[in-house]
């Protein structure tokens, strides 16, 4: 994962944040991010330290999972659709965010320095790397059965890792929310899945024979 501020020495960083007028902010786990938040343009955050979930909440009172936005990567107005009554921004343990308003990126001043073309070459690595993982999350999403679902899941993972062991970052709640299945059902292909040895699962350790 690329950084945004990658290749920038952290003199010209703290003159670019100054800029930007860029803005941190802490976060509580549990904490809903878009609570009160003093953004009314369009924005970006990026995720210095933890990770968020940005969730849709259905009128039947269901939770799905549409993004997953970890340390180094980046969010905000113009990446998602988080001005939505029914989206909430789950910090899911304590993060810390800065926030950048659109409007400083484009900002004339700040074309005159060399380190802002890295910020914008990093910025737009970004959001190549997001949106090949937005596109892998709807590749999973298409899939027909919560079996394959899982399994695509799981082998995504471990390319990703470059290892068939690994440990799963979400909870299993998390994880149904995620692939936008039933929890019980999932609990139950789980377990086929473990008897028939596609599978091992030890807690959040999981290995795939595939």
């Amino acid at each position: 994962m690329h950084k945004l501020f990658e290749n920038i020495s952290s003199k010209n960083i703290d003159k670019l944040k100054k800029i930007l007028k860029s803005n941190t902010i802490q976060y509580h786990k549990n904490v809903n991010v878009l609570s009160n938040m003093y953004y009314k343009e369009d924005f970006i955050a990026l995720i210095d330290k933890g990770f968020i979930q940005i969730i849709f909440n259905d009128y039947d009172g269901n939770k799905i999972v549409l993004e997953e936005i970890k340390t180094g990567e980046i969010f905000g107005s113009l990446t998602s659709s988080i001005k939505q009554d029914e989206i909430t921004c789950i910090a899911k343990e304590d993060t810390q965010i800065t926030f950048i308003e659109y409007n400083q990126i484009t900002n004339d001043e700040i074309f005159k320095y060399d380190f802002y073309i890295i910020f914008i070459k990093n910025l737009i690595r970004i959001l190549t790397e997001q949106l090949n993982n937005r596109n892998h999350r709807i590749s999973l999403l298409t899939k027909k059965t919560t079996r394959d679902k899982i399994l695509a899941y799981f082998k995504g993972i471990s390319q990703k890792k470059g290892n068939k062991n690994f440990n799963l970052e979400l909870s299993f709640t998390e994880l149904a929310n995620y692939l936008s299945v039933d929890r019980s059902a999932m609990t139950r292909e789980l377990k086929y899945l473990k008897d028939e040895g596609f599978i091992e699962i030890n807690g959040k350790r999981v290995t795939i024979n595939y």
